[in-house]
């Protein structure tokens, strides 16, 4: 007879159902807000150091005598470290706790900055991006793992689509506050003074442990086992999905500007403010599609629509001339579907994720966004430099079409969540 709390099935043992978690309750809203706004403001904090050297480019290249294309090396040792070490980051997380590693993320990431605000030269630079690699790896897996082991289930959607929508708010701020801070302080200056900013927050949070803590769930099996599970069928599916994505997403958004006065027959200008209209859209179609991801289980289906037609317009674009108010209209709708099924992306990652693994899921799946920002500029760059920009549209609209079927993998292969 099965010991109590068993139950036989055939020669497989089911194990009793776990005891609810924090987020099957429902909390009070006001705690989720502030998990919400905390996690929101590391994230945008994650995207605002990510271009906080990019606009002082010009500047930085005549004062330490150096090409773009050495600026530009800084970038990639940026990102490199970063890809590279999310998939760590992910095991730390799980092990020590995400509230102890978004601080230090944080901290890492502004510190660097100062350092590369007092670099002697060009060579200081790269360690100091190095280290700031370093702090950005782990945004995504303590984010994802406070966000999901703290917030109610009902509310869980919108917490994805608030950090979705604050981390492109750090993206949008960054260029302007850069700027600003380097025509009346000089860029060094700039650098320190964001990065002792960096500092300051990362202290801030790291004195609010008590609300970002994670209770801890043992995973099954050995760190062998957990290397293991990232490569099974519905992880390496979500993995596929990010990269997809990511070059469909890193097309449009870095792209647009170039390849609609090729294709469209609109100026530079016009060019940049469309590009524009499609960041604010997809933002507020991410916070829309947090309230439709809290509201359906079926998240496949939210990304099946949404970049399914977002895919037809985008051919729409490459090769349909369309008078400017037109296009404008249309390039904002297919921002606002690409954003709508973010939060649902999010979802659909959570619900192949088995307990106790949120981290390293999270850091190994969001390190396909690495890995499509690495081909996109690639592959579209030699569309535009071969006299292609048409085909290049139809890039962008085969990464978002078929990301659909990478969804419905991960959907259909996803462990079933206990209730």
């Amino acid at each position: 007879m099965a010991p109590p709390g068993d139950c036989l099935y055939g020669k497989a043992r089911i194990p009793p159902r776990p005891r609810a978690s924090m987020t099957d309750a429902v909390a009070p809203l006001g705690r989720d807000i502030r998990v919400m706004s905390l996690v929101g403001a590391a994230h945008f904090s994650s995207h605002f150091f990510q271009l906080v050297l990019p606009p002082l480019f010009p500047l930085m290249r005549s004062d330490l005598n150096v090409s773009f294309t050495e600026l530009g090396a800084v970038m990639a040792v940026f990102f490199a470290v970063s890809g590279v070490c999310q998939v760590l980051a992910g095991f730390v997380v799980d092990r020590i706790g995400p509230q102890v590693v978004l601080p230090l993320g944080i901290a890492f990431c502004g510190g660097a900055m100062a350092l590369a605000g007092v670099a002697p030269g060009y060579w200081g630079l790269l360690p100091a991006a190095a280290l700031a690699g370093m702090g950005n790896s782990v945004f995504h897996p303590a984010d994802y793992a406070i966000l999901t082991g703290r917030i109610t289930r009902s509310r869980i959607g919108r917490a994805y689509s608030v950090h979705t929508v604050l981390g492109t708010l750090g993206w949008a701020s960054a260029p302007v506050t850069m700027l600003t801070l380097a025509e009346r302080f000089g860029w060094r200056m700039a650098l320190v003074q964001v990065g002792l900013g960096g500092l300051v927050l990362a202290a801030y949070v790291a004195l609010q442990q008590r609300t970002l803590k994670v209770e801890r769930v043992a995973p099954s099996g050995s760190g062998k086992s957990d290397w293991r599970m990232l490569l099974t069928a519905p992880i390496i599916a979500c993995l596929v999905y990010f990269v997809l994505l990511s070059i469909a997403q890193i097309g449009s958004q870095n792209f647009l500007p170039s390849l609609l006065p090729l294709v469209q027959d609109v100026s530079l200008a016009a060019a940049a403010r469309a590009t524009t209209l499609y960041l604010v859209c997809s933002a507020i179609g991410a916070l829309a599609g947090g309230y439709l991801a809290d509201w359906t289980p079926n998240h496949e289906r939210i990304v099946g629509v949404g970049l399914l037609a977002a895919g037809a317009l985008t051919l729409v674009f490459g090769f349909q001339p369309l008078p400017l108010a037109v296009l404008l209209v249309l390039l904002g709708v297919a921002g606002f579907l690409t954003g709508a099924t973010l939060p649902s992306r999010d979802m659909l990652v959570r619900s192949a994720t088995p307990p106790g693994a949120t981290g390293k899921v999270f850091g190994f799946v969001y390190s396909g966004l690495d890995i499509g920002a690495t081909i996109a500029p690639l592959a579209l760059g030699a569309f535009i430099d071969h006299g292609r920009p048409h085909e290049a549209f139809g890039f962008i609209a085969f990464g978002l079409l078929a990301t659909i079927a990478s969804a419905v993998a991960v959907k259909s292969r996803a462990r079933p969540k206990a209730a």
